[in-house]
Parts: structure tokens; C-alpha cells; sequence
């Protein structure tokens, strides 16, 4: 039996996306496919940029400072690469985020949102930023309550000058997805928000028919992982 590579696992999931896509009546060229590459080195890494693969995701920033800017050097005689991070972000590593990613999935709470303000403001530098929503509701899970949402977003642009670009969801992982999807495409669509970081290696194409505009996706592509957290 033929081994299944990451770049195998590449193009299965952009033929998912482009059908997905398809069968709701999208132009697959407005979902973008976050590579999620948390716990995998450069060897596991540089197959998919080869495949063309531009834009990766990062749970913590001291692993992504690690390994990623050799790899962008190399990268940069191939074309650009875009960074987001898509797990939990400490207040006291938002100046390193600011600095590393171009995007952040993971605001959800005032004190990083000062943090993040703070940075931008003295790095110049201006990050695509996403609001989490806990649309479980579930305790041990990072998120800003959905209840709390439109307040928490207000804040965010009034208070702390912050373009909030869109909204990210992890639904609970023994819940049907779409309910989920479809409650944060609602809050999305009453804050004028036209990004949607919805939908992981299990669901993305469902995720694509609520209007998501990001999907993070890992382990079809990569392969099996420790289960550090879910959220690719």
C-alpha cells in the first residue's frame, strides 16, 4: 500500500474545499486553508510549502518563534508565508504575536486586548484579528461567551482601537457541529464582521456551507498528533 504523504494529504483537502465550495455555491477562492503545523517540525513542514501551501497555523508562539523564521527565509525565494495563530495567546506574549503572526484567532478577553493594543500601536504592525467564541459555553475552554460577544467586540473596536476583522469558533467535540457554525455566522453578520475561522479536519466542510472563511486543518494533512488541544 502507497504511504500517504502530507502533500497527498494537501490536495485531498483542497479537492474537499473546492467541493465543498461548490455545493454551496461559493467561489473556493474565498476560503482560506490555515495549514495548522503545531508539534511538526521542518521536515514535515517543508513538503507542503513545496506543494505550494502559503499560509500555516500555530498553537503557541514560543514553538512557532522556534521554528519558523529559518523556514520563512527559505520560503521567501518560493513566495510569501502567512502565519496565524490559532490557539490560546497569554497577554505576556503579545508582543512576540504581533511581531511573528499576521493573523491572531484568539482574542477573548480585555486584558489581552489592551496587550494586543499596546503592540500594534508601538510595532506598527497590524495583524488580522479574530474574537473566539465559546459557543459551548464550555468551562475549560478559552472563548468569549456568546451572550457577552457583541459587548466584548464593541470593547474591543471603541475602547481598545482594534480592527476585529472576524470571529473563531471550536465547537464542542461531541456536538453537532453546525449549530454552532450557524450561531457564530449570526453574531458575525449583526457586528458587520466578514471573516468566520470555523471548521477543522472533521468538519470544514460543513463549516464552508455556514460562510466560513478560514478552515483550519491539521491532521488530514499532516497526519496524527498528540491530542494537545482541539483546534484543527
Amino acid at each position: 500500500m502507497a504511504t500517504t504523504t502530507a502533500a497527498d494529504g494537501l490536495a485531498a483537502v483542497r479537492s474537499d474545499i473546492t467541493r465543498a465550495c461548490r455545493d454551496a455555491g461559493r467561489d473556493p477562492a474565498s476560503v482560506t486553508l490555515v495549514a495548522v503545523s503545531k508539534t511538526f517540525g521542518a521536515e514535515a513542514i517543508e513538503p507542503v510549502l513545496a506543494a505550494g501551501q502559503q499560509v500555516f497555523g500555530e498553537n503557541r508562539v514560543q514553538e512557532a518563534k522556534a521554528k519558523w523564521p529559518p523556514l520563512i527565509a527559505r520560503q521567501k525565494q518560493r513566495g510569501s508565508v502567512e502565519l496565524h495563530l490559532v490557539g490560546s495567546l497569554q497577554s505576556n506574549k503579545a508582543k512576540d504575536a504581533v511581531a511573528l503572526f499576521d493573523a491572531i484567532h484568539s482574542v477573548d478577553r480585555a486584558g489581552l486586548a489592551q496587550a494586543l493594543a499596546k503592540e500594534i500601536s508601538g510595532q506598527r504592525r497590524q495583524p488580522l484579528l479574530f474574537v473566539e467564541i465559546n459557543t459551548g459555553a464550555e468551562p475549560q475552554k478559552a472563548g468569549v461567551a456568546p451572550q457577552d460577544a457583541d459587548a466584548f467586540i464593541a470593547a474591543c473596536r471603541n475602547q481598545y482601537g482594534l480592527a476585529i476583522a472576524g470571529l473563531m469558533c471550536i465547537p464542542p467535540v461531541n456536538e453537532a457541529p453546525a449549530p454552532h457554525f450557524a450561531l457564530t455566522a449570526k453574531i458575525a453578520r449583526r457586528n458587520g464582521l466578514e471573516l468566520l475561522s470555523m471548521g477543522m479536519s472533521a468538519d470544514f466542510p460543513v463549516a464552508i456551507g455556514f460562510g466560513a472563511t478560514h478552515v483550519r486543518v491539521g491532521t488530514a494533512i499532516f497526519g496524527s498528533r498528540p491530542a494537545l488541544s482541539r483546534n484543527e
